[in-house]
């Protein structure tokens, strides 16, 4: 009974030893007529093994969004239907909608790139159901909008 248990162990190692990536110190030559074939598939950067699972610096990088300019993002943009939002990437998408006292109709995109509560960290880009072009000072007067009220909500947020 022993034997058997003996034999798994050792083939279990050999198995999870054969996943392994090259720890050589060799270097990759970009010429394929000189070197080994084998030694580039393993000296390979886009390869993957077993070991990759378990490597923290290859994970999926997320965006810190500034939560101020979230909520005041979809505070001012209410009107328009969500269509995506992505709090990890800091995107927001919406539908087309008819601000209230208006006749045209928009579409906006909201990205918060930074954690920060600044202009920087804010891009709003609007469309107009019409194909017509929105002004810059269309644009720049819903960011204004946008840092405005998320100033009012951090101010807000520190008085308790």
């Amino acid at each position: 009974m022993r034997l058997p248990t003996i034999l798994g162990l050792i083939m279990l190692t050999t198995t999870i030893a054969a996943c392994g990536q090259n720890r050589s110190t060799s270097t990759y030559s970009p010429n394929p007529a000189s070197g080994n074939s084998d030694e580039r598939e393993l000296n390979d950067p886009e390869r993957s093994t077993l070991w990759d699972i378990f490597d923290r610096s290859t994970a999926e990088q997320t965006t810190n969004v500034n939560r101020y300019l979230w909520a005041a993002s979809l505070d001012i943009l209410n009107f328009l239907p969500v269509q995506e939002v992505d709090p990890f990437t800091g995107v927001i998408v919406t539908g087309y909608g008819t601000p209230p006292g208006g006749g045209r109709s928009y579409r906006a995109t909201v990205h918060i790139s930074d954690p920060a509560l600044a202009a920087r960290s804010l891009s709003v880009a609007l469309q107009s159901s019409g194909g017509a072009p929105v002004s810059a000072a269309t644009t720049r007067a819903v960011e204004d909008a946008i840092l405005s009220r998320a100033r009012q909500l951090r101010i807000a947020d520190n008085k308790f």
